[in-house]
């Protein structure tokens, strides 16, 4: 028996990164995986292997989310567990950030949360049983410093939305988010290392082991709060941050 067997979840930003880790190790445990992310062939290039089934979807596009999700839910038969890993990223500070990219960075990162949950919620509550992991930050904890102002919020929003989410869907459905620290992911490259490939020190000496983690290493921590293993877990706001936030 693996883990995850005979369940059915939709993991959102599955083509790249921390979604594409967690797709990768959710069906290595059993799970049939609905992959959606902006691109479908993106998408269709994970979902493929692991034998799961694929949408284009814009998160912050109300009618797209209910489209992908009635599509996953056909497709797997029902839906009984949620991973929202889709978001977006920006280092701009209180001044560079505009109107617009302040809109966009919560249409996608807070609302995208809100309107996958909202569509899924149903499918999670007739199923009997149920599991949301929402993709947190650490800098929605704990800012490393000025700067990413709209990330930020989205981030500490999606924590205290995780909070309410739990107390709402309980006791059926379980709702816990997932902080992770600096992870070496596509949206992480502009800052991450250095030009000669190095990872840069001023990243590394905030983390008390030194190093960033590997989106691997984040999928399997939402793993755990997918699984039976967690099953007394609700409403927790886990940092997977190499020792970041913790001091």
């Amino acid at each position: 028996m693996t883990r995850l067997d005979g369940r059915r979840i939709i993991v959102t930003g599955g083509a790249s990164g921390i979604g594409r880790a967690t797709c990768a190790l959710f069906a290595a445990e059993g799970a049939r995986v609905a992959v959606l992310d902006r691109s479908a062939a993106a998408a269709e290039a994970v979902a493929s292997p692991i034998g799961g089934v694929a949408s284009a979807v814009d998160v912050s596009d109300a009618a797209q989310v209910a489209a992908a999700v009635a599509k996953a839910a056909d497709a797997l038969g029902g839906v009984d567990g949620l991973v929202n890993a889709a978001g977006i990223f920006s280092t701009a500070g209180l001044m560079e950030t505009t109107p617009a990219l302040f809109a966009q960075t919560l249409a996608v990162n807070l609302t995208g949360t809100f309107l996958m949950v909202q569509a899924v919620a149903p499918l999670l509550l007739a199923s009997g049983r149920g599991t949301i992991v929402n993709i947190g930050s650490g800098v929605g904890i704990m800012p490393t410093g000025p700067g990413s102002t709209a990330y930020v919020a989205s981030k500490g929003g999606v924590i205290a939305m995780t909070k309410a989410l739990a107390m709402e869907l309980a006791p059926t459905v379980r709702v816990n988010v997932v902080c992770p620290g600096a992870v070496e992911t596509p949206m992480t490259a502009s800052f991450l290392r250095r030009p000669d490939g190095e990872v840069d020190k001023l990243v590394a000496d905030r983390y008390a082991l030194k190093r960033p983690g590997s989106p691997e290493e984040i999928a399997a921590a939402i793993l755990f709060l997918t699984s039976a293993e967690s099953s007394f877990v609700t409403g927790v706001t886990l940092p997977v941050d190499g020792g970041r936030t913790f001091h």
